[in-house]
């Protein structure tokens, strides 16, 4: 059996490539150049001859054939072009995810296919099995990688069974520490290399400056909402009630939760209650690996309509209108102009392209005179609008509930998707390296919605949903 290794210079591709070797594998590698342009990337110009030269020589140290192919062509038309696109209306896309569905699984496949290859293995920290389908036919399912700190199948979220049929990932089962020490005493030329950062294949950039390639800057303005706005909106007192006419009690007592309680990946408000100590493998007493004790009841969501369903999933729309009125100042009364004070918001400072900006960006906003960070919330592409707010626990910074289109709900177990009108308990992600939460899924006619039993940050248009059952990861799709 011939196995491609995708040889990408780093110390996991090698440590993959020297493990099926040392297990007997007839193996071979191939190195693909994705991109050529350096505009933008914070490194220099010639990184990926340097991560072909390293490459070689680990191929050379393993003792196994070296290939090159120049997938940049296909990089371009089939992940930066919807980059571009998908930043034109506001939406932030996961390029590595795309990568991995049409380059490496896909036209990298292709390529180690002509070569002989009947699998293709990368450096990936998840794991893989096969079982029999009720029809008798093989399934193939992908797991978390056993280094919870490195696990990386949520890149991977997007693979249909026949591309996971011809993978494998040879370093699911360890850690990083243990493919470090792996390297270093097989003394592979990659053993001490960093791991690679930023966009896949094209490195860490100057994000509004890559973009710039296609999408033009355009001044607009950064208006700063108040605690007031959403007092006083119809939409944010309807995500309310409704999630209050859901709770298990049955009761309008007490209250329900609005705002998130972690404010990082790794930090929680909850003193007792640290996110980084949640299990990635959830619970096997309990449905998905869920907590049991759901805030929500069930048969109330299955009772709501589908138009209520869809409204609960949109995020708060903002509209704040500022007047100005003219003044005298100094002591010859020059006549000027100033905005009237409002009690939804201020006009806070200026920005280069709404477009360039994603919902939970803190950073690139250069809008000093606050306590907190502040926290993009929601853009206006057409009105070229920032919206922002302060703090952590800023109300338009979290939502309860999502949306995923018919058409972009993908299957990983195409043998179990879910039929409309059905409910489903899983573990949910809404981003790399977000800890595991608990949520119900909906499907509906219109969608596939995901109800978190807490608020959750920043939930990013454009950006992929994953859903585990406990640790196999089971479907995806893209956030509307």
């Amino acid at each position: 059996m011939k196995i491609c290794v995708g040889l990408s210079g780093g110390v996991d591709s090698s440590v993959a490539a020297y493990l099926l070797k040392k297990a007997g594998y007839d193996v071979f590698a191939l190195f693909m150049q994705n991109w050529h342009d350096t505009t933008g990337t914070l490194h220099g110009d010639c990184e990926w001859e340097e991560d072909r030269f390293v490459a070689e020589m680990v191929a050379r140290k393993i003792g196994i054939p070296f290939y090159f192919v120049d997938l940049s062509k296909e990089y371009r038309q089939r992940v930066v072009d919807y980059m571009f696109d998908e930043y034109s209306k506001g939406r932030t896309p996961n390029p590595d995810v795309l990568c991995n569905r049409e380059i490496k699984f896909d036209a990298f496949l292709k390529c180690a296919q002509k070569l002989g290859a009947s699998y293709v293995a990368t450096g990936h920290y998840c794991r893989k099995d096969e079982i029999a389908g009720a029809d008798g036919k093989p399934v193939f399912r992908i797991f978390a990688g056993a280094d919870p700190n490195k696990d990386q199948s949520y890149f991977l979220c997007q693979l249909t069974q026949e591309q996971l049929s011809m993978a494998m990932f040879p370093i699911g089962d360890l850690d990083k520490p243990e493919v470090r020490r792996i390297a270093h005493e097989a003394d592979l030329p990659s053993a001490d290399k960093k791991d690679s950062q930023g966009i896949c294949f094209v490195g860490k950039v100057d994000l509004p400056t890559f973009l710039q390639q296609k999408l033009q800057p355009r001044k607009g303005d950064v208006v700063e909402v108040y605690d007031a706005y959403f007092q006083d909106n119809e939409q944010y007192s309807f995500i309310h009630d409704t999630l209050l006419s859901l709770k298990q009690d049955g009761s309008s007592s007490g209250d329900v939760q609005m705002v998130t309680d972690y404010i990082s990946e790794t930090k929680s408000l909850k003193v007792n209650d640290p996110v980084h100590e949640y299990s990635a493998a959830g619970n096997p007493d309990n449905e998905g690996g869920c907590s049991s004790s759901s805030p929500f009841s069930a048969e109330k969501i299955a009772a709501l309509p589908d138009d209520a369903l869809f409204r609960l999933s949109a995020p708060v729309s903002y509209d704040i209108k500022f007047e100005t009125e003219t003044y005298r100042s100094g002591r010859k009364h020059v006549r000027k102009t100033r905005y009237k004070e409002n009690p939804y918001g201020k006009i806070a400072g200026h920005h280069d392209g709404a477009q360039f900006y994603t919902v939970g960006q803190r950073k690139g906003l250069n809008i000093g005179g606050h306590k907190d960070s502040l926290f993009v919330i929601a853009t206006d592409i057409d009105k070229n609008i920032i919206y922002v707010g302060e703090g952590h626990t800023h109300k338009g910074l979290s939502r309860s509930c999502l949306r995923i289109a018919p058409e972009d709900v993908h299957w990983i177990r195409e043998d179990i998707p879910m039929r409309e009108g059905e409910l489903r308990r899983y573990r949910v992600r809404i981003r790399y390296r977000q800890p595991l939460q608990d949520a119900t899924l909906v499907m509906r006619g219109n969608g596939l919605y995901i109800l978190f039993d807490t608020p959750q940050r920043g939930i990013t248009p454009g950006q992929f949903a994953v859903w585990y059952d406990r640790d196999e990861m089971v479907g995806s799709g893209v956030i509307c």
